[in-house]
Order: C-alpha cells, then structure tokens, then sequence
C-alpha cells in the first residue's frame, strides 16, 4: 500500500515478517523509526531516542555521517554494481588493502561477504578446505562454545550454542563439539573488565581433542567477547590458553569479531586489545558503519597461499557471493575506515571507556540487578528472571526505556549496550541515569 506522507506509519503491517522479533506484539504497538543523526532516531511521533546500542551493535560511528553518506551518494552514481566473479573494480580492492593495513600483521587476505551470519560461514569452509589443500583432509570436524553465536546460517547455528537459535531447525551440521562457555556468576559477579576466574576452561579444549583425536578438527570459532548472548567477556589468560592449544594440535583459531571489531573494545580488533592473533577473524557491522550489509573474512598467508597452487587459471576457492565487494559496499566501507581515523574513534573509546565502566557499575544494587559486565563499549546488566516467565522483566525493561527515549537491546533477561563511539559522557549519564530510574521501578 502507498505511504501517506502525512503518516509516515504504513497502515498496513501484516507483510514484513519480521526477523527476531514478537510479531504479533510488535505489529499491534509499533516502535518506528523514521531518521537518524549522530547519537539519536527520531521516531515516527517524533520524539528523539539516544541510541545505546549503535543500532544493532553496527553504527559504530554514530549516524548520517556525511563521508558515508557521500560516498554512497557518488558511487551509486558512478558503478552501481559489477560483478565479483573473473571480474574486479577498484575500490573493493581498495578496502581490502586498507583492511588489511588495520588488521594485526599476520592478517593479509580479505574475503568479502555480505554480513556476519556469511562471513562465519565463509570462514569454516575456508578451514576445512585449507586443511585438506595442506593435506590434512581427515580434519573436518568444527568446535564451537556453549553460549556461542555466529550468525543464523546453519554452519553458524551448528557452531553456536544458543538453544532456540538451533532447537527449531534439525540435526544441523554433523562432526561439530563445543566447548563449556565461560559464564561463572557464583565466581565472577560484577566483575569489572575481565573476570579472574575461568581461564582454565580453555583447557577443556584437551578433552575434546582426546575425544575426537586431533587428525579430525579443522578449527575453533570462539567470539572474543561474546555479544548476542548477554556480554560474556573471557576470563583471564583464557584466549591466550586457547591460541597455545589450538597451535598445538595444528586446529585454526577462528575469531568471530563482527561485534568486536572496529573500535569496540578501543582497538581496531580484539585481536588487538587482547594480544592473541587467530588464524581468521570474521567481522561484518562496524566495517560499513551498519549502512549498507557487507562482511569479510580475514586470513593469514599462510591459509591464502595454500590454495594457490595449481595451473593459473584454475578457480583456487569454489565460494563467494553475487554480492562480494559490492561497489556501493565498498565504498561506504572506505568512508567508514576514513571515519574512524580522521576521528580517532577508536583512541576515543579506550578514554572514555573507564566512565562507561563506572556508570555501569552503579547500577549495582538495584532491584533485581544479579551482575553487571563490561569491556571497552560494551555493557551488560543481568537481571534475576520473574519464576515461569523467563525473558519478561528484560523485555519491560526495553518497553519502558523506549518509552522514556533511550534505546537499549535485550537478549533473555539480560540487557546489553554498546553505544556509538562517538558517545560523550553526558549520553552516557542519561542513558544510564535513565535505565536506572526503569529498573527501580520494574516489578
């Protein structure tokens, strides 16, 4: 039906199946967003909500920034689209170079995709296919963690560990393990920045390995600081103990960034802030700002040039997408990464990190407030579940902050926050002062 420009409501709801969302509820009082600059939406009874989840952990540069809004501007004037397969344009390899110029040292392949979900699966494919072109084809099988997300694609739902992300959809992929996550609230509550206790769960790694023997693990995907799950954020030494294992038993460490990377944490990459170089990081969100879907893989020489073997003309990788490199993408991804530098976005988030941490943490004492977690700009305040009704309180939690123009994002009876990192103190007061005041009240 046609937009009445009066409203800009549609007065019609029913078609857009929405994804991750209470259809029924959602359609019969609709939360609509209409604009957006820097660090609010304006929604459609226009009122302004500060957005303290950077959209869905992706407009990392806040909104409307102008060199992406240019950029997207001239480039769709210019070269809509062209084709990634025997085919090139100029600016995808552009980003990847500056891609790779961001990453840590040993990163210096790039593959793009369109999102997070397909970039995770890139990975694992490229994983196992890397070990059966060094000849290890007995290693197939793919470890995960409890708790893990890696996207909605069936490698990432295999791979994950978040029940009802792969109870509905059947037996998923097989040869896949998981190792235990890392949660430990008895031990750990309220914790701020890394947790002590945990770090000893890496070794469980040895067990699996026991299991299965070593000859049959391709790789390990592990989210650095888990996101979708609630802010886990590894305990000490435990993804330094990971790494050692892994190259031990010659699996690829795999680290899902595509919330961690560009500038979360206040480094380019987790890699980064936490001084342990994986074999492949995954990334997508941050990389175009959240405008425009793109994603990308990550790869050492090492894995790149183990395919490039063979007569020359010869497809090395029998993978990718229509939209690889995309060129509006592409160019929305250059402004992105100019944005972050010219800005110093990611310098900015590491200074105004310990603020973030302490507002945070004043949340404790609160009613029903059961931990809080944080790194860099990231937050997570848990909170105890209503018997029988698991997921309500936070879901009225995110009602009643809506309501009161803050933004927040719940995951079960967890609410999680990752600001834009343009943020300034006085956002973080009204967000946390605000969520503070819904939580006295929340029954």
């Amino acid at each position: 039906m046609a937009l009445d420009r009066s409203n800009p409501v549609p007065n019609d709801l029913s078609a857009f199946w929405m994804p991750f969302t209470a259809n029924r509820q959602f359609k019969k009082a609709p939360r609509m967003l209409v604009s957006a600059d820097r660090m609010h939406y304006r929604t459609a009874d226009g009122r302004e909500v500060l957005d303290g989840t950077a959209g869905l952990w992706c407009c990392n540069a806040g909104h409307n920034r102008p060199k992406i809004v240019e950029a997207i501007r001239q480039q769709a004037g210019e070269l809509d689209y062209a084709p990634a397969f025997q085919m090139g344009h100029p600016k995808a390899f552009e980003l990847a170079n500056r891609l790779r110029d961001m990453a840590p040292a040993p990163m210096e392949h790039v593959f793009f995709t369109n999102s997070g979900s397909e970039s995770v699966e890139t990975a694992l494919k490229i994983a196992i296919a890397y070990q059966r072109a060094i000849g290890q084809a007995s290693r197939t099988r793919l470890i995960g963690r409890e708790r893990g997300y890696h996207g909605v694609n069936f490698g990432g739902i295999s791979v994950g560990g978040i029940v009802n992300n792969r109870k509905f959809f059947g037996s998923l992929l097989t040869g896949v393990d998981h190792l235990p996550h890392t949660h430990l609230p008895g031990q750990n509550a309220f914790s701020r920045g890394q947790p002590e206790h945990g770090g000893n769960l890496a070794d469980e790694l040895e067990r699996i390995v026991a299991l299965h023997g070593p000859e049959t693990i391709a790789a390990v995907i592990v989210e650095p600081v888990a996101g979708s799950t609630g802010v886990l954020i590894p305990p000490k030494g435990y993804l330094q103990r990971l790494r050692e294992l892994t190259r031990k038993h010659g699996i690829l460490l795999i680290f899902d960034e595509v919330i961690t990377g560009f500038g979360r944490l206040g480094a380019p990459f987790a890699a980064d802030y936490f001084d342990v170089m994986p074999d492949m990081i995954v990334c997508a969100k941050g990389l175009t700002n959240g405008v425009i879907p793109m994603g990308a893989v990550l790869a050492t020489k090492e894995i790149h040039d183990a395919f490039m073997g063979g007569p020359e003309h010869v497809i090395e990788l029998f993978h990718g997408y229509t939209y690889s490199g995309n060129p509006i993408a592409s160019a929305a991804g250059i402004a992105t990464l100019e944005t972050y530098k010219e800005e110093g976005l990611f310098e900015r988030a590491a200074e105004i990190a310990p603020y973030w941490e302490d507002a945070l943490h004043s949340l404790k004492g609160l009613p029903h407030v059961i931990d809080i977690r944080n790194l860099g700009l990231i937050g997570g305040v848990e909170l105890e579940p209503i018997a029988g009704e698991p997921t309500k309180r936070a879901f009225t939690a995110f009602l009643e902050a809506y309501d009161r123009n803050v933004l927040i994002r719940t995951t079960g009876d967890i609410i999680a926050m990752s600001p834009p990192l343009i943020i300034e103190k006085g956002h973080i007061d009204t967000l946390i002062g605000t969520l503070a005041d819904v939580l006295r009240k929340l029954h």
